[in-house]
């Protein structure tokens, strides 16, 4: 799917005003009314497309292991099917081609306790056991995110495309500042083995402001 920032714009529009009038903000279209388990994937098993196979999940941190303004995040995938071929990633996960969760991470979507995003951010791959790749092959693979065919909320999922295509130049200035982090990590003498297995979960973030960006495409 190609979706161009002002189309995008007015399908994150469309989402926000139904959830609105509805009174069920993004986490209450996901996670079971009770016991909440830190941690864990909502759903169980991450949404997948039908068609497309990206995916999305999300998940709570314990207090004390987030920003007391953050409920949660969603994490953002595109199976490597979705890749083209060729595309080599510069670390994967022990298990090589044989790991269980084929995907490349795009970012995490973190939202407020209203539901409202807040940043993306971008993490280590350990963190979520992803064949990581180049920024700029992420970049060029950004318009292939959808996920308007999981089984999950109709409205959360156009969201999160919509929110990929709204983004995609702030996502992909994102990957590149964190390929520079990962140059710093190498420069500065860290093992190479341990850059993307050891801590610096998160290695970039970019701040969200809603508002700002559909005045900034001209939408009343």
């Amino acid at each position: 799917m190609s979706m161009e920032p002002l189309d995008a714009a007015h399908v994150v529009i469309d989402a926000i005003t139904e959830m609105a009038r509805e009174g069920r903000p993004l986490m209450t279209r996901i996670l079971p009314p009770s016991d909440i388990h830190w941690w864990e994937h909502y759903p169980d098993d991450d949404a997948r497309d039908a068609r497309t196979r990206s995916r999305w999940y999300y998940h709570v941190h314990a207090p004390g292991d987030r920003d007391p303004a953050e409920h949660g995040h969603f994490h953002l995938f595109l199976h490597r099917t979705q890749m083209d071929d060729g595309s080599l990633p510069v670390a994967a996960p022990a298990e090589g081609e044989e790991a269980l969760a084929f995907v490349t991470h795009i970012a995490g979507l973190a939202i407020d306790h209203h539901g409202i995003p807040v940043n993306w951010f971008a993490t280590n791959r350990w963190v979520t056991n992803e064949f990581m790749y180049p920024a700029p092959v992420m970049i060029d693979h950004l318009d292939r995110y959808d996920v308007d065919q999981t089984e999950e909320d109709k409205t959360v999922n156009r969201f999160l495309t919509a929110m990929v295509a709204l983004y995609r130049q702030e996502i992909g200035d994102m990957l590149l500042e964190r390929d520079r982090r990962i140059a710093g990590l190498t420069s500065a003498g860290a093992d190479p083995e341990d850059i993307f297995e050891v801590g610096n979960d998160v290695l970039a973030i970019c701040p969200i402001d809603l508002d700002a960006k559909i005045e900034e495409l001209g939408i009343e």
